[in-house]
């Protein structure tokens, strides 16, 4: 591999679960110069490479520019990937439930072949990923700790990340909204969606697995998501110095405290909102608070009760605006 030596593998990884504004704070940091947006990294052997859906660029991941100079320098070219064989290793190593073999600092390679073997093709990647995009950090939302953690384990990689939560009740109530994906056939495809217990429990588990990477010493930032939206140019100021890597406020000209302004990017995959250009308005939805079930939100509260409390959430909320 070329130009970035091991040791400047830098990466911000933004951990959680989904529906908290994950793609809106990939986005917003990686308008700061030296980081680049990624989306969700850990997708691309299913969204991208598998279901061939747009880059945030608006190609198909397989004809973006980007994507295919990162594959070119990685493997020679993505159709020299197995891909079914790296499918089940994806599947084998980043899911919930391989949790206790990534918290090792490092693997025994006699003992997990196969996990030694999804490393290096890891590392090849996030290291493309580095040349390519001439980037100092990589900015990854992949949200799952499972992934964050074998990021961890490649070697050279100094990894930083941003804990993101959300209101459990928003939350909920946003995964079981019908929201239309962005895909390259043409018949309607939308989001999973999930009930507010099965949501409920996700939130539960993500979460929790989440804050394991604090204890186990990774540089970690607990980030609210209706702090961002309330003040994203402060909030972005401090959780980038907590991460070690602080910005000149002057680089933040792209946001004030009611709008950003997004360019173009190549994000793997993520919420739609990853195909937004130019100005947006930043505000906080909290549609929950007016259009939710009481007997919903009681589950909801109920099921999270303990971390909903240990995030700095209030137990009985009444309805809001939009802001």
């Amino acid at each position: 591999m070329s130009a970035k030596a091991a040791g400047d593998l830098r990466v911000l990884y933004i951990g959680g679960w989904g529906r908290s504004g994950s793609t809106l704070l990939d986005r917003m940091v990686g308008q700061v110069p030296g980081f680049f947006s990624l989306g969700e990294v850990r997708e691309i052997w299913q969204s991208g490479l598998t279901e061939n859906r747009p880059c945030g660029c608006g190609a198909p991941f397989r004809d973006c520019v980007f994507w295919t100079a990162v594959g070119q320098e990685a493997f020679g070219g993505w159709d020299r990937v197995d891909l079914d064989d790296v499918l089940k290793m994806w599947r084998r190593f980043d899911r919930p439930w391989a949790l206790p073999r990534v918290l090792r600092r490092r693997p025994h390679p006699e003992r997990s072949p196969g996990l030694t073997r999804y490393l290096g093709i890891l590392e090849r990647l996030y290291r493309s990923l580095a040349n390519v995009s001439g980037a100092t950090v990589l900015v990854d939302s992949s949200k799952l700790p499972t992934h964050a953690l074998l990021v961890r384990l490649l070697p050279g990689a100094d990894l930083r990340l941003i804990h993101l939560v959300r209101d459990s009740r928003g939350v909920a109530f946003s995964w079981e909204k019908l929201v239309r994906d962005r895909v390259t056939q043409p018949e309607a495809v939308y989001m999973e969606t999930y009930g507010p217990v099965g949501a409920s429990a996700r939130w539960l588990l993500y979460n929790e697995a989440t804050g394991l990477t604090r204890r186990i010493g990774v540089p970690y930032t607990l980030l609210r998501y209706e702090d961002l939206v309330a003040r994203p140019r402060e909030e972005l100021t401090r959780v980038l110095a907590q991460t070690g890597w602080p910005v000149d406020p002057s680089a933040l000209s792209f946001v004030t405290d009611t709008e950003v302004f997004l360019t173009p990017n190549h994000t793997v995959d993520g919420n739609p909102i990853r195909f937004s250009e130019g100005g947006m308005r930043i505000r906080r939805d909290d549609e929950w608070r007016r259009k939710m079930s009481p007997s919903d939100r009681r589950w909801v509260t109920a099921i999270t009760f303990p971390r909903l409390v240990g995030y700095g959430y209030p137990v009985v909320v009444r309805g809001g605006g939009s802001r």
